[in-house]
């Protein structure tokens, strides 16, 4: 028996999904032609654009940091930012995050302009003769209301305003390709360089969950039956996200019962818990009245756009603009498909589905 001040993990941080591996494995590809696109940066050029591509749990966001790791270490006249458009969705917000880290405190908390805040980071950039690379993480979170093609094009047309700023993206989108059709201004400079980030074969998940295990958990805690069972459920997923989670979430509950080992039953239990990581993750950037529209909904298999907006008008009182908004955040950070089909009483009109089990959705944000 497991003793109460006693603990199965060795280095429980390990199994945290923000956790930054010192071995980045099987990505070495992708890694590559990430530093091809920043050399021209480390030489005072403006660096490549890059879009980095693939589903939820491929490395893409781990690559970016590791990225950034080395530039901070390796040169002094880069300053990468990684911006998480989940939390910062609009032109204002990203340049809030700019000028944090370029000037490491914040800006005035009122009465400063989204124009001020630009200039001040733009002008930095060249005064100081320093590239900026910036890091879109989740740039979907920005295609409603075409909030992208006004951060793309103030980021990588600054230099009209500010001679000699150089600024260069790197967005990471968790789909296999780009749909969101960018406004021409912006296609003629992103021209991005599209990075693929495809799903881990069997063997690397093997390869990656048995290294978290080795390092993370004291020896004999994780048979290799144990191990086989949370890869076969992390492919099934194909997120490895999962499969770090349900590693965690097992050696928690075997800890509960006590036990000096994780056993298949503690993996079955814990697993209907991690499987839907991504979800809960997206969940949490929902404001409330986001989340009552996601709940209605997922409370019909399928409804129209207008009988959808009557019940939130009639529980909210807001109106329609606001509820447009909603409907193109949801879709585009994919929780909902919005496709228009037949005609409504003022012509087309859009069916809305949510893209998950609605079960699971209202589990997660209360019914």
């Amino acid at each position: 028996m497991l003793l109460w001040e006693e603990t199965l993990f060795k280095d429980r941080d390990l199994f945290e999904l923000d956790y930054l591996p010192e071995h980045f494995l099987h990505r070495e590809s992708q890694m590559n032609s990430l530093k091809f696109c920043i050399r021209p940066a480390l030489q005072g050029a403006r660096p490549i654009n890059a879009l980095c591509l693939g589903p939820p749990g491929t490395g893409k966001t781990t690559a970016i940091f590791k990225l950034f790791e080395e530039i901070e270490a390796h040169s002094s006249n880069v300053i990468p930012v990684h911006v998480n458009c989940q939390m910062d969705t609009t032109r204002y917000a990203v340049f809030y995050q700019l000028y944090k880290k370029i000037f490491e405190h914040a800006p005035p908390s009122s009465g400063v302009s989204f124009k001020r805040i630009f200039e001040k980071v733009a002008r930095h950039a060249a005064d100081e003769d320093r590239v900026l690379i910036i890091a879109l993480d989740d740039i979907n979170y920005l295609f409603h209301e075409r909030e992208v093609d006004h951060v793309l094009y103030s980021l990588l047309r600054a230099h009209e305003t500010c001679p000699g700023a150089r600024m260069g993206v790197i967005g990471i989108l968790s789909e296999p390709t780009l749909n969101y059709i960018l406004d021409p201004r912006v296609v003629s400079v992103f021209q991005a360089e599209e990075i693929v980030f495809p799903l881990y074969t069997r063997a690397e998940l093997w390869d990656i969950l048995n290294k978290r295990v080795q390092m993370g958990f004291y020896p004999g805690v994780v048979e290799k039956d144990v191990l086989e069972a949370v890869v076969n459920y992390t492919e099934s997923c194909g997120d490895l996200r999962v499969g770090i989670d349900l590693l965690k979430r097992s050696g928690l509950l075997a800890e509960k019962r006590a036990s000096r080992t994780v056993s298949l039953q503690d993996v079955e239990s814990s697993y209907e818990r991690s499987r839907l990581v991504h979800l809960s993750y997206a969940l949490k950037s929902l404001k409330e009245d986001e989340q009552k529209v996601l709940r209605m909904a997922a409370e019909h298999e399928s409804c129209r756009a207008g009988e959808l907006f009557s019940r939130f008008h009639e529980e909210t009182g807001a109106g329609y603009t606001r509820f447009h908004e909603i409907l193109n955040k949801l879709d585009a950070i994919r929780l909902i498909d919005t496709d228009f089909s037949g005609s409504g009483e003022r012509g087309r009109s859009r069916t809305i589905r949510v893209r998950y089990d609605p079960k699971e959705i209202l589990c997660r944000i209360g019914s």
